[in-house]
């Protein structure tokens, strides 16, 4: 039976660091008009994602993929590629950020909380309560999600 001809590993890796990079006017071109069809099947596919987030094992499959690549992979990679990209991720996710934690914060704001009682009094936990249910009732109404639906 023939064999497969496959290069070396340093020929693959050698291309795709030399080639990938020169894609990036091919990424700027057809990866923005694609978010449409991303988002359409990424909504289709809400049940292949449940399958897929909890098939048996998943948990050990996740991860075994850490303790292969180890720490120093995420080290690695946050020195090489996270630092620089840091401060203009952040820059570019102001508005995201804002629509984002802007019915939270206005949340916050509507709520009346119960008056405080003395240090240690259980009843300040009503004060914590009465803030967890409103930021969880309003996450849920973000979601559309019932509380059952919803982690």
């Amino acid at each position: 039976m023939p064999k497969l001809v496959v290069p070396s590993v340093e020929d693959i890796v050698k291309k795709w660091v030399e080639e990938t990079p020169r894609r990036s006017v091919y990424y700027e071109k057809n990866t923005p008009a694609a978010a449409g069809r991303w988002a359409t099947n990424a909504v289709a596919a809400e049940s292949v994602y449940k399958a897929a987030v909890t098939a048996a094992g998943i948990e050990k499959r996740y991860a075994g993929g850490i303790k292969r690549v180890g720490a120093s992979k995420f080290e690695r990679k946050v020195n090489a590629v996270g630092v620089g990209r840091f401060g203009p991720g952040i820059s570019a996710a102001k508005t995201d950020f804002e629509s984002g934690i802007k019915p939270y914060r206005d949340e916050l704001a509507a709520i009346d909380i119960p008056v405080r009682k003395p240090r240690g009094d259980p009843g300040n936990l009503d004060r914590v309560r009465a803030i967890m249910d409103a930021l969880y009732k309003k996450r849920l109404a973000i979601l559309a999600a019932s509380p059952s639906a919803a982690s």
